[in-house]
């Protein structure tokens, strides 16, 4: 078992809802089912952590945006990892018990950085956010290139260590010592996340 420095230790956190957004981060079937072409193991113990900031988000209206991995038959992406999340398959379609909700954003990305080729800074802009809660998969891959990108647009950044999984706990720690020491995030987790 590996063991996490102090400092990157949870703690509680609080966010004015005004200026919040929770991101879902490619919570889809190909990911988190079995049958999906990149199933991460214990991935399913993400949907109960996720859905509990999603309540409780949502009650005082926060800003929800879901990410769906988005690719189509010839993506180089392909190449790295084989075929999955293909454009309008089951794969790509998010999960059933994180669905999003009338009114909420989802945004189809190409590539691992949710800000890369999507609308998702337009939204962030236009609704006057500043502090984004990053959740989903995989810890070392999309939720840390879609922090580095926030970092470097001056976002806030708040991650829940219960919502975000790696494939081995290496790639975990590791992830989570750039999150909080490179962009400055702030570590807690879903029972230790205050709205208001």
């Amino acid at each position: 078992m590996l063991k996490l420095p102090e400092e990157l230790r949870a703690i509680e956190v609080s966010v004015d809802p005004s200026k919040t957004a929770v991101i879902v981060i490619d919570m889809q079937n190909d990911f988190i089912k079995e049958k999906g072409k990149l199933y991460v193991p214990r991935s399913e113990n993400l949907i109960k952590p996720i859905k509990s900031i999603l309540d409780r988000a949502r009650e005082v209206g926060v800003t929800i945006i879901y990410t769906q991995d988005w690719h189509h038959g010839d993506d180089p992406e392909f190449k790295v990892w084989g075929e999955h999340a293909l454009a309008d398959s089951w794969g790509a379609e998010i999960i059933e018990e994180l669905k999003p909700r009338e009114g909420e954003f989802v945004v189809k990305k190409p590539s691992y950085d949710a800000f890369y080729g999507t609308p998702l800074e337009h939204i962030l802009r236009y609704k006057g956010l500043e502090n984004l809660i990053l959740t989903g998969v995989l810890a070392n891959i999309c939720v840390l290139h879609t922090a580095g990108s926030a970092a470097m647009r001056g976002y806030k950044l708040i991650v829940p260590i219960d919502c975000i999984l790696a494939l081995n706990e290496f790639d975990y720690a590791l992830s989570l010592r750039q999150m909080s020491f490179i962009y400055k995030a702030k570590l807690t987790r879903s029972d230790m996340m205050r709205f208001g």
